[in-house]
């Protein structure tokens, strides 16, 4: 597997258990209707688990254009390979979104509620107000490419002083990204954001998981699904980006 199929994969995966976790809650007549909050943070944080255990030793798992990009301005991923990877995610979070849609194809239908449908896809603020949206989007992500960071990393050797990844695919340094750090403690990473977090805008943290779902949203011939939103789509992309440079930056500085 190449790292740009493993990242496409791995952000599939990921938003066939988020996405799937989050239509189960708030679609009509499924069985885990109305459920809560916490079997939504739940959902996405085993998520993450089984997109890095699967994915972490082809690519490092990124699954994450913060990831992505936070690692690169970091010194600790090629720059050549960032845009790749960032399409391949969004790419992934496509894909993953439609095989939301076919699993509860007849819920879309069952339910009325314009929002509750785009909300499986992606994500919305509980009060609209960019600026503080904004902000918290980047916090969010900030802690995340922090800890993802600072967490002790086995795929890491010390040469003259400097980190230097070992994951090799093809010739290709790769970088680490979510796989290094192992399934479980990523896992949990994204749960207590969520859960810490996650109440104001729905934590998207991940341009890819709000991007590429919503793309398939717009696409998708769900009935009565109304607009998708992209008046507040560029926050969910760009906050996350700032927030992973604020932490790569820091990083350094320290």
């Amino acid at each position: 597997m190449t790292p740009i199929i493993a990242e496409i994969i791995g952000t599939a995966i990921l938003i066939l258990f988020g996405g799937g976790v989050v239509a189960n809650v708030v679609l009509t007549k499924t069985k885990g209707n109305s459920s809560g909050w916490i079997v939504i943070t739940w959902g996405w944080a085993m998520g993450v688990f089984v997109a890095v255990f699967t994915v972490g030793q082809f690519s490092g798992a990124h699954i994450n254009p913060a990831v992505t990009i936070g690692l690169a301005a970091a010194g600790l991923f090629d720059w050549a390979q960032v845009i790749p990877f960032m399409l391949a995610q969004i790419l992934g979070g496509a894909i993953g979104g439609l095989l939301v849609w076919l699993v509860y194809k007849d819920h879309f239908a069952a339910t009325e509620d314009k929002g509750l449908k785009l909300g499986v896809f992606s994500t919305a603020p509980e009060i609209r107000s960019y600026p503080s949206n904004f902000m918290t989007e980047v916090i969010a992500t900030f802690i995340l490419i922090f800890g993802v960071l600072y967490m002790t990393d086995p795929g890491f050797l010390s040469v003259n002083g400097d980190l230097m990844e070992v994951i090799v695919i093809d010739g290709t340094e790769v970088g680490f990204g979510l796989g290094a750090l192992s399934a479980l403690p990523v896992a949990l990473l994204v749960l207590g954001i969520g859960l810490a977090l996650g109440g104001p805008t729905g934590y998207a943290i991940n341009p890819a998981r709000d991007l590429g779902p919503r793309i398939a949203h717009a696409l998708l011939p769900i009935p009565g699904k109304g607009s998708s939103d992209w008046a507040y789509a560029w926050i969910p992309v760009v906050a996350p980006l700032t927030g992973a440079l604020l932490a790569s930056g820091l990083y350094l500085l320290l």
